[in-house]
């Protein structure tokens, strides 16, 4: 990264996080999903976005965090990700969403490197805010090529049923 980039933040469970400005399409209230059959439970079910189906992605369990009931303050991120010469539309369903912040370069910090095995792959970097930390994805990263293939196919076929 190079200069201020900005950052759309948000909360799942006690942790911050964030994702670029520039892959955010849209924020949404929680809406009714359509559950698909056979899917991993993190994929939550289809959402409409302006009459195209969306996966939507249950970010607490895709994290490893069990799953709980939306409330008041429940958002759907809907994101365009590129992925190769592909671009992936999904919904990011997270438990509230904060505001629009710029980190410049110099503030972002890399993954701790903490001595055992964990998930940290997906990470682009960890900076502070507000006397916490803030942990930018990588989201070409948070979901494996297998599991990219499965939502855009999930996607299409639903398009195609509709």
């Amino acid at each position: 990264m190079t200069g201020d980039t900005q950052f759309v933040t948000l909360g799942v469970n006690e942790e911050v996080f964030a994702v670029p400005v520039g892959t955010v399409r849209e924020i949404l209230d929680m809406q009714r999903m359509f559950r698909l059959p056979e899917a991993p439970s993190y994929l939550a079910g289809l959402i409409d976005v302006r009459g195209r189906p969306v996966p939507a992605i249950d970010l607490r369990v895709k994290l490893g965090l069990p799953a709980t009931a939306a409330t008041q303050s429940t958002r759907i991120l809907v994101l365009d990700i590129p992925l190769g010469e592909r671009l992936l539309t999904i919904g990011l369903i997270a438990d509230r969403v904060f505001e629009v912040v710029s980190f410049t370069e110099a503030e972002m910090e890399l993954p701790p490197d903490i001595g055992l095995s964990w998930r940290s792959d997906y990470i682009k970097g960890v900076t502070r805010r507000g006397g916490g930390f803030v942990i930018v994805f990588d989201l070409a990263r948070l979901f494996s090529s297998s599991e990219a293939v499965f939502i855009g196919k999930a996607a299409t076929q639903a398009t195609e049923a509709a």
